[in-house]
């Protein structure tokens, strides 16, 4: 009776971690790694920010109208505050290479 016990325990664990097991391989991986979606954000930001640096190649800050040069600061807080406090130096550098690339490349 013992080992038929032991037999049964053994099997409900093994279906247990089996039915985990395929639990997790058929339900889909929507997480986004943060670090992957911070760098997502902050290259909307910064394209954003190239987007109004390039609308006013010859002007100053203070010469942008002042929608613009609002929406200027409040980009640059943000890069600051979120992008580049938060990620490590090479992917702001990279950021702002495949930002520019794609700009001139019309993409």
């Amino acid at each position: 009776m013992g080992s038929i016990l032991w037999l049964v325990i053994g099997i409900v664990i093994a279906s247990a971690l089996l039915g985990s097991l395929a639990f997790e391989f058929l339900m889909p991986n929507n997480n986004i790694s943060p670090i992957i979606a911070l760098e997502e954000k902050c290259k909307k930001i910064a394209k954003e920010g190239f987007q109004i640096h390039t609308s006013y190649p010859d002007f100053q800050p203070d010469q942008l109208p002042t929608a613009d040069m609002n929406r200027l600061m409040y980009l640059d807080k943000i890069w600051i505050d979120d992008c580049v406090a938060r990620l490590p130096a090479e992917s702001i550098f990279n950021i702002v290479q495949k930002v520019e690339r794609d700009f001139y490349s019309g993409e």
